[in-house]
């Protein structure tokens, strides 16, 4: 988890709600942030938090609807069944109360308040669907029977066990505390019959937002952009949870809707295949709001909708605390902390069963992704370290600097890395 540095609008960096409320739009977040502290706004103008299911003693706007009503927010393991189920519960509070349902009302309240009154950009995060796998008891239609829920990747044999006890070892901490050593089918199966009533109600959430928008009469000149920040393995390689490279884990759903786009199917001939990564809404937020792209960013806008020239990215790289991962659309390389390195061909192999990385017949690949992924952390290395840099260009030949009296500018702007 990354903070924003305090001074940041000292070195010449602004957030993309700041750039666009400077063109002249309202902007908004409601819901989960994840800012440190997780009171600030970041050029937002208006926010009402709902943060992680998991951070119960956030004190936020949630936390004080639930107090006005008489409730609090719950752990997972005040529920019963949340250790025998692996996470899997009902929820003890009636719908109307959960996390989600705040968040999307809340959404909608600004909508009707601040909707037509001219540009407006608003960020809507919902903590689910999310562990503790919870839905709620009075929800109609979210109950989906386990046994009709379909079959987890198999784990196989030897290629990321480390990972595998790694993913058992975190979940153990007290944000959790559920033992995942034992992880049958029956368990995979019921937390994704769970799973699903959580993303049945947020599509329930979703749908009201649209209706709300549509009520204002602003729906055909919204652009909406539907993501995610990860997926969830739901049992997948035997792993819960996230934050590895795994397919199931890093690819999440993406749906962009111009102004005017939205309808009651998808046009199949809309789906783009290019790779892309969530780092390009960025850009394509701005694009859609007439902004300048800041050159310190490194984001396109997205391919397909009319606001870049730029050609699609030829492979993606992925960076965790403990993982790296290059990826060209069919081969991924991703090396690991626990000394784990991993080398998959996606078209022979979907599921990611067979690890490729110790084959000569493929060194070549290896090779090629590895020198790509290499120059990747390289660069980002150093342009992190930007207000650190002692100098740009060549000093030697810098007549103010040999005079003995040159200063190096603090805090040294980001373009400061990039001439």
């Amino acid at each position: 988890l990354h903070a924003v540095r305090p001074d940041y609008g000292s070195v010449g960096i602004r957030t993309w709600p700041q750039i666009l409320a400077h063109a002249g739009s309202y902007t908004a977040a409601v819901g989960q942030m994840q800012f440190y502290p997780w009171d600030a706004k970041h050029g937002f103008q208006y926010r009402v938090i709902c943060e992680d299911k998991r951070w119960l003693r956030v004190r936020d706007d949630y936390f004080h609807y639930l107090k006005l009503h008489g409730y609090r927010t719950l752990h997972g393991n005040e529920h019963e069944g949340y250790f025998e189920n692996r996470g899997a519960i009902i929820h003890r509070l009636p719908y109307e109360f959960s996390w989600d349902h705040f968040v999307g009302m809340e959404a909608r309240k600004f909508i009707d308040t601040y909707a037509g009154d001219g540009p407006f950009a608003l960020m809507i995060g919902f903590p689910g669907p999310h562990c503790p796998y919870d839905p709620s008891p009075d929800f109609e239609g979210n109950k989906f029977d386990p046994a009709t829920m379909p079959d987890a990747i198999p784990e196989s044999p030897g290629v990321t066990p480390k990972l595998r006890q790694q993913s058992i070892d975190g979940n153990k901490r007290p944000w959790n505390g559920v033992d995942y050593t034992e992880f049958t089918d029956a368990h995979k199966k019921k937390i994704r019959a769970h799973y699903a009533g959580l993303v049945k109600q947020i599509d329930h959430e979703v749908g009201q937002i649209l209706e709300a928008l549509r009520g204002k009469g602003v729906l055909d000149n919204t652009v909406i952009v539907f993501a995610t920040d990860h997926a969830d393995y739901l049992g997948d390689h035997s792993l819960i949870g996230k934050a590895s490279f795994y397919e199931t884990c890093m690819r999440i759903p993406l749906i962009v809707a111009p102004a005017g786009g939205v309808g009651g199917s998808v046009d199949q001939g809309a789906l783009n295949q290019d790779l892309v990564e969530l780092r390009d809404v960025t850009a394509t937020i701005l694009g859609f709001g007439g902004c300048e792209i800041p050159r310190h960013m490194d984001s396109r806008p997205l391919p397909g909708l009319g606001l870049t020239d730029l050609p699609p990215r030829q492979k993606i790289f992925g960076m965790l605390t403990d993982g790296l991962m290059a990826f060209d659309g069919r081969w991924k390389l991703a090396k690991y902390a626990t000394g784990e390195v991993v080398l998959f061909d996606l078209e022979a192999d979907p599921l990611e069963q067979t690890n490729l990385a110790g084959d000569p017949r493929h060194a070549d690949q290896y090779r090629r992704l590895d020198m790509d992924l290499t120059r990747e952390v390289m660069e980002s290395v150093r342009v992190s370290v930007h207000d650190r840099l002692a100098h740009k260009g060549d000093m030697s030949q810098d007549e103010i600097f040999g005079r003995g009296d040159w200063r190096r500018p603090w805090p040294a702007p980001i373009d400061f890395a990039l001439d």
